[in-house]
Formats: structure tokens, sequence, C-alpha cells
């Protein structure tokens, strides 16, 4: 099953965990990002001087950013393509993603002078962060400063999939590629091209990530930690006096008389990182500090999602493939969606595919995985398969069609706090604004209380005869389904 990079390439991937490198999906992108701070933190030279070429980067971008740019000049220095080929980040259909546009460049053109005043000459970090821009900037996250990353080591990654495709793929499945801005030349002030043998499927190359330098849902640098610790920071500031204005100005900034919500505190933390901008790099220093724990749990993290989505994953696939004619299905959109989905719940509840939404007896946390492992079973189909298509009234999870023939698939977790919103509002949008025929709305719960919860909805709605409404029950205390009754 073409699933896998060691699917398609027939190698082992014993192969893959021993040269390092994370055995993506050439299905769908995989939620992965690569992490700059984990190339600071390495005791690895490569991984060191890699870093530091993203700084000598920057520090190019800081001396031209002092000066008025043509609009071309701006788009070749700051707005890179998504490096679609590792098959890695937010891709909303297969592996293309928006990459980095104007709007990034702006963002980074704009705060450089403040990001980096103390280029080289740092006081208080050990050196820059590329990561600090997610921290000013409002709409910089883990998905830009990864795209930002990637592309500047574009080069390391390339040769590094190159040396793995010489030495472990039949040469039948490689190609030499000359491969647009892949390093830039300081001289000519402009991004060169190289050539390379690489893995080719599919009319395109495939690009390898060493695990170690990937993580899962935040960089080590973050705004939602920076917000979420702001209290803390002041205490690692050794001057007193200092600490104690930062102190009473963040909550003279918060309400005197409620519990300030969530907004309200972010706004507060905003109003004392202005006035006190040393306070970043403190955070910086204190992550800098903590750089072990960053490693373990990038670590961990890249861990359970090889764990989820290649190793139970692939299970519930060769469930489906042996137990059903899950592959067989062809019919229309409809037919095959709900035979499909029917497949899917009986191999989650009565074959024990309920398993691999466990990772150390604990549920799956994200929709997205559910919606990941979705994706996964169309790979071997005729249907068009969009994952997160958007046709003006917001995402909906899939939509299968071929042709004019559409059918739209939107899942939920039971726990969803959005769940009644959802079912009262979403699906019938979705089908308007697509043109849909016919939508389904699939709900996974994982215990009794979220079974009754979502019955109690369910009932509220007056959707009790809906047989577009389909649950799933992936409780692992009670086999066979209560779903059923």
């Amino acid at each position: 099953m073409n699933i896998y990079f060691s699917d398609v390439f027939q190698i082992e991937k014993s192969i893959l965990e021993k040269y390092g490198a994370f055995n993506i999906s050439l299905i769908t992108d995989l939620p992965l990002f690569i992490d700059p701070f984990l190339l600071f933190a390495s005791d690895k030279t490569e991984y060191k001087a890699l870093h530091n070429n993203i700084l000598k980067y920057l520090r190019f971008l800081k001396d031209k950013s002092s000066k008025v740019l043509p609009k071309a000049l701006v788009k070749s220095l700051y707005c890179f393509h998504e490096v679609e080929q590792n098959w890695l980040g937010f891709c909303t259909q297969g592996n293309t993603g928006q990459g980095l546009g104007l709007e990034f460049a702006n963002e980074l053109n704009n705060n450089l002078e403040f990001i980096f005043k103390n280029f080289g000459n740092e006081q208080i970090t050990e050196c820059s962060h590329l990561e600090k821009l997610c921290l000013i900037a409002d709409r910089v996250g883990k998905d830009k400063i990864s795209d930002f990353t990637t592309n500047l080591i574009k080069e390391y990654l390339l040769s590094y999939t190159e040396e793995f495709a010489k030495k472990y793929l039949k040469t039948s499945f490689t190609k030499f590629v000359s491969i647009n801005e892949v390093y830039f030349d300081y001289n000519f002030g402009r991004w060169m091209p190289k050539a390379f043998t690489l893995p080719y499927y599919k009319n395109d190359y495939v690009l390898l990530t060493p695990k170690d330098i990937l993580t899962k849902d935040e960089t080590w640098i973050n705004k939602n930690d920076f917000r979420k610790d702001f209290d803390e920071i002041p205490n690692a500031i050794e001057n007193d006096v200092l600490r104690a204005q930062i102190n009473e100005y963040f909550h003279s900034m918060l309400p005197q008389n409620d519990e300030p919500t969530r907004d309200e505190h972010n706004k507060a933390v905003s109003y004392t990182v202005k006035k006190y901008p040393q306070l970043i790099d403190y955070f910086i220093k204190y992550k800098e500090d903590n750089r072990v724990e960053g490693i373990e749990k990038s670590k961990t993290k890249v861990n359970e999602s090889k764990s989820i989505y290649i190793d139970q994953f692939g299970i519930v696939i060769d469930l489906l493939e042996s137990l059903t004619d899950f592959y067989k299905v062809r019919e229309s959109t409809s037919e095959a969606t709900l035979k499909r989905i029917n497949f899917f719940k009986d191999v989650i509840e009565n074959k024990g595919g309920y398993k691999c939404f466990y990772h150390n007896n604990i549920p799956i946390k994200k929709e997205e995985d559910l919606q990941i492992l979705f994706r996964f079973t169309w790979f071997n189909t005729n249907f068009d398969v969009g994952r997160e298509a958007n046709d003006g009234r917001g995402p909906v999870d899939y939509k299968i069609s071929q042709g004019t023939d559409k059918t739209l698939v939107e899942f939920k977790l039971a726990k969803s706090s959005s769940l009644k919103r959802n079912l009262d509002k979403q699906l019938d949008i979705y089908k308007k604004a697509s043109d849909a025929e016919t939508g389904f709305f699939v709900i996974l719960y994982f215990s009794l209380e979220e079974y009754i919860r979502t019955i109690g909805i369910i009932n509220d709605l007056g959707m009790k005869e809906n047989k577009n409404i389909i649950l799933i029950d992936a409780r692992a205390d009670n086999k066979p389904s209560a779903s059923k009754a």
C-alpha cells in the first residue's frame, strides 16, 4: 500500500529509522515542523552551522531593511514557496501549502531592527533567534517559522536525502533533478540553483527530514508559553528594582476588580512588553537554559506522531483491506462515502481498530488526527478527496468529488465544546457553498459520558432520525459498541 515513503520506495522502515529520517506520508502532509531552536540546541556541528547560517541571512536582511526595496526584490529575499516535497506542515490538500507571502515579508522586514537591535552583541541571550518574530508579530506561527527555516536549510536537506537515495534506493526510484533557489550567494545577492539525485514520485522529487530537528504542536520558543508563563518571567531578572517596576506595571494593566479574561491578560502582556521589551530576551534566555527539556519534549512528540500516524494508523488500514471491501467500493460519492464510513466504524468498533486512537492509554486530543487517518484510507480511489476544502464559508474536513458529484464529510470528537453549534449550523452551510448534495457528520466518542452528551445534543436539535449523523464508539472499556443501542 503506497502511503508512506517506505512503501513507495520499497525500503525497510528500520533503514529509515537507523538513518534518522522520519517516514513521511506521500498522501497528505503530517503536522510536524522544523524547529530552528533544535538546530541551535544540538550537539551536532552541522546543525549549529545551519543555525549560524540562518542568522547570517537574517543579518543580511537587517542591513537591507533600512532601505526602500523594490517589490520584486522583497519577494526574492523574503517570500519563499513552501518546500512541499518534505510532506510536513499545515497543508490543506495533499502537500501544497501557501508558503511565505508578502504579509510575512512585511512582518519580518518591519520588525528586523527591533528583533536584532543587538545582533552579535546580545547581553541577555546566548544569540539571536528567528522565533523572536513569532513572539512579536500577530500572524506568524510555527508554520511560518518552519517554512522560513526549511528554505534556509534546503541545501542541507537535499544533500541529506541524496545521500540516503544513493546508498539505499534502487536507481529506478531516483532522478537527477535541477532545483531552483537552493542556496544564497552573498556575492551576487540572489538564490542559486543546484542539482541532486533524489527519490522521485509522481513527477516530483521527495525530501527526507531528520527526526531530531522536528517538533509537533509548537516550537520551543512560542507565543503561547510566553503569555502563559509571563507572570514568572520577571522573576528571572536579577535587577530587583527593574523586576519590581515590571511587576507593578503589568498588574496595573490588568482589571482590578475581576479575574482577568485570557484576552485581558494577553493585552496586559502586550502593553508590558512594549514598555519593557527586554522581557522577550529574558523569556528566550529561560528557554535557552532549559534546552534539554525542549529537545526531550520534541523527541517525545515526534515519537508519538510516528506511533500514531504510521504504526497505529497502518494497522487500521491493514484491517480495512483484509477484513472489508473498503478498497473495492466504486459507486457515487454519497454511496461510496457512506459505505467507507460504515466500514471504518465497523473496524474501529468490532475489529480492534479503536486501539489506533490511543497512545499510552490516552485517547487522541485533536480532530486533525482523525481527519488524517480518514484521508489515508482514501489513497486507493478514483475520487478527488480534498481535505479542509474551503468554498467561501470556512473549511470543511473533506469533500469527496467526481465531476459535479460531491459529498462532504465533517469529523468531530464528541468532547468538542463546539459540537452542538457545528451540528446545528455547519454542514448545511458547507453543502450549499460547495453545491454538494449530501453531507455526513461523523462523531467519535471515548466514554459513556461523551456518548450520553452527544445523544442529548442530537435530541435537543431534533436530529434523532438524521441518518447522516454517524457515531463511532472508540471506547477501550466496552465492546461490542454501545452506539448500536
